[in-house]
């Protein structure tokens, strides 16, 4: 007999019905209980809350930052499919996206009308002065605004926005700029973070779970 009352079944036995129900309910209650969070992460739900608008880099933060030169002379990436599925949650949600890199791509260009991007600058050093751009085009205040980066030519924009983030492996300077630092590298999952706390700040995430859950 189980803890739960249920008799245990013998060695090659099928598990019996109080066995099998007691396992769906202990998978039910597992899928309900909160995931875990970091302090850093209940702190800024107040910020992430106010998030209309999040931007990204490419390299190193779309992608793990690996550029591959194809023979044909143009360059191939690879891009997280979880990423990608949280940033469709995101404008679903209701948050625009786009993005602002240095280089150009036509990966990069292909990805983003995949997703249905708000706003895509493509070979563009100058952040900033596109931030102003996006700023002046959309009337949102810097407060409404979030940017993950993870290299030095993303300081000054992440020094602007209501919310700055960076991946696990950004540079270190990056890391010590920015409020929240993904436990996930480039590319592997952390513009899903990101995505993932805007979500839970805005109360969409449990939802969104239930509803891609199934009964």
């Amino acid at each position: 007999m189980s803890d739960n009352g249920c008799p245990i079944s013998g060695p090659g036995e099928y598990p019996s019905d109080c066995e099998l129900t007691q396992a769906l309910r202990e998978r039910a209650m597992e899928r309900g209980r909160p995931v875990a969070r970091s302090k850093e992460w209940q702190a800024l739900l107040p910020r992430a809350k106010l998030i209309k608008l999040l931007l990204l880099d490419v390299d190193g933060v779309l992608t793990d930052g690996t550029i591959v030169y194809t023979e044909d002379g143009g360059e191939s990436k690879g891009f997280n499919t979880r990423d990608g599925f949280g940033l469709r949650m995101l404008q679903d949600s209701g948050v625009d996206v786009g993005l602002i890199t240095a280089r150009t791509s036509e990966a990069v260009r292909r990805r983003a009308g995949d997703l249905g991007f708000a706003h895509v600058y493509q070979g563009r050093k100058d952040k900033n002065r596109v931030y102003e751009e996006i700023l002046q085009t959309t009337g949102l205040r810097p407060l409404h605004t979030a940017y993950m980066g993870d290299d030095w030519l993303d300081l000054p924009l992440l020094g602007r926005v209501g919310l700055a983030a960076a991946p696990a492996d950004a540079v270190p300077e990056v890391r010590k700029r920015v409020d929240y630092v993904c436990r996930q590298n480039g590319g592997r999952g952390a513009v899903r973070e990101i995505c993932d706390l805007i979500l839970e700040a805005r109360e969409d995430l449990a939802p969104l779970l239930v509803k891609y859950s199934g009964p």
